[in-house]
């Protein structure tokens, strides 16, 4: 009489995978969030495929090069070299993994609302390629519901019972490009699944890829909703030392001063900074998810629609500003030589999307200003129709310009060469390196 053979159950079978990091693990989207967590978990012990429509990222992979800032040619060379990272624009290789990852962005349309295009065309690329026994977790940031109203039921078209054959859940990714203290690997984790099991794998393992906690919330609605509160918490914050920086420069009040004596207090107040405006791949978007969401549902979010007004009025604020300094010099803005100090959205990165500089270099363009950026990061960029290409700091260069406007404040600039050449700097990320003197201003 023969023995029965014991099936596996699809969860304890992908448990026994992660376990022993025999798992294949598949991270849709190269850019800023899935490239470092992809090399975060072959750095595990996974092996992973890395998907990406771009066929430019796919071939400086597979070549060993970089595209983000501070991410080594090594480590991507070395991951490739030994196999333990294949990256492909061949989406039904999907076919081969045992854990798929959504990293792809989610901007929104012109008029302010979430487009989540990418993340449908993610889906839907899932569906048609797996098989059973798959974890599938969203990772981009978008609205509470998209989990369960939009990517639950792409997964089903292909006859799968999400939390029985396939397992579904979010955890927001919480990447913060150029901080040197936190990465994928220290930074706390936070994930919601469909089900009890699909929280079960989900959680077992970011687990297994990262050295700090993972939160477990009910569903992915709370884990969608907590990441919107990160960056409005961030963008509304912001928005008040804005705003309060403008107040001062009328009251002929030293803001970045009020802020350091403010932070003296060691409980009930954490500081942020004025700036020309909010950059990046969260702040300037995350809210307008957030405040579309709420309209939804009949609810009109007016303080952070306020906070995000704001936060855009910052750009017309630094060049009105610098209009005036240039006038006390006896100098017109209009066709007067501008160097511009940095373009990507924070230091020491070659990330500008959404860059405030951009729009200061806008209207800038607007006043007829003849402009030369200065950028070590970035070498090329667009502002409406016109390319730019950035340029080395000479002391010719500042030796020249009417005025050195400071708006990222790279920490591998030669700022003494500025303060020591320049016939006027206005510093709007209030960099320590200058001299306090009549020819420099802060925002």
């Amino acid at each position: 009489m023969g023995t029965k053979t014991k099936i596996e159950s699809p969860i304890l079978s992908l448990s026994k995978k992660i376990k022993t990091r025999s798992a294949t693990i598949g991270v849709v989207g190269l850019g800023y969030v899935g490239l470092p967590l992809a090399l975060e978990i072959v750095n595990k012990g996974f092996g992973v495929i890395g998907f990406d429509k771009d066929d430019g990222k796919i071939s400086n992979l597979k070549s060993g090069d970089s595209y983000i800032a501070g991410m080594s040619n090594a480590i991507i060379e070395k991951a490739v070299n030994e196999q333990k990272f294949e990256p492909t624009s061949d989406f039904s290789k999907l076919v081969h993994v045992d854990i798929i990852i959504i990293c792809v962005p989610t901007p929104t349309t012109a008029d302010g609302t979430p487009n989540i295009s990418y993340i449908v065309d993610a889906a839907n690329a899932i569906e048609q390629n797996i098989s059973s026994n798959t974890l599938i977790i969203l990772e981009s940031t978008t609205y509470p519901g998209t989990t369960e109203e939009v990517v639950q039921p792409i997964l089903e078209k292909g006859n799968f019972v999400i939390g029985q054959d396939i397992f579904l859940a979010y955890s927001p990714e919480r990447v913060d490009p150029g901080n040197l203290n936190f990465s994928v690997s220290n930074t706390p984790k936070v994930v919601g699944g469909i089900s009890a099991t699909c929280l079960e794998v989900s959680k077992l393992f970011y687990e297994t890829v990262i050295n700090t906690n993972v939160f477990a919330v009910t569903d992915p609605k709370i884990a969608e909703m907590e990441k919107l509160l990160e960056n409005t918490f961030r963008q509304i914050n912001i928005a008040l030392v804005n705003e309060l920086s403008q107040v001062c420069h009328k009251m002929n009040i030293d803001v970045w001063e009020v802020i350091e004596a403010a932070s003296t207090k060691p409980y009930g107040f954490m500081p942020f900074t004025p700036g020309p405006g909010v950059g990046g791949h969260c702040i300037p978007v995350d809210p307008k998810y957030l405040l579309w969401a709420g309209q939804q549902h009949g609810v009109s979010a007016t303080l952070i629609e306020t906070a995000d007004k704001i936060n855009d009025s910052m750009p017309s604020f630094v060049v009105e500003r610098l209009e005036n300094y240039l006038n006390a010099h006896e100098k017109e803005i209009n066709e007067a030589e501008i160097v511009v100090i940095g373009v990507s959205y924070k230091p020491n990165i070659n990330d500008f999307r959404e860059s405030p500089a951009l729009h200061v270099i806008d209207k800038l363009k607007a006043k007829q200003c003849r402009l030369k950026v200065i950028d070590p990061f970035i070498e090329t960029f667009t502002v409406g129709n016109d390319m730019f290409n950035t340029v080395s700091l000479t002391k010719e260069l500042i030796q020249k310009a009417d005025a050195v406007v400071i708006l990222t404040n790279h920490t591998t600039i030669d700022y003494s060469l500025i303060d020591q050449h320049a016939a006027l700097i206005f510093d709007t990320r209030n960099t320590h390196y200058l001299f306090k003197n009549e020819k420099y201003h802060k925002l």
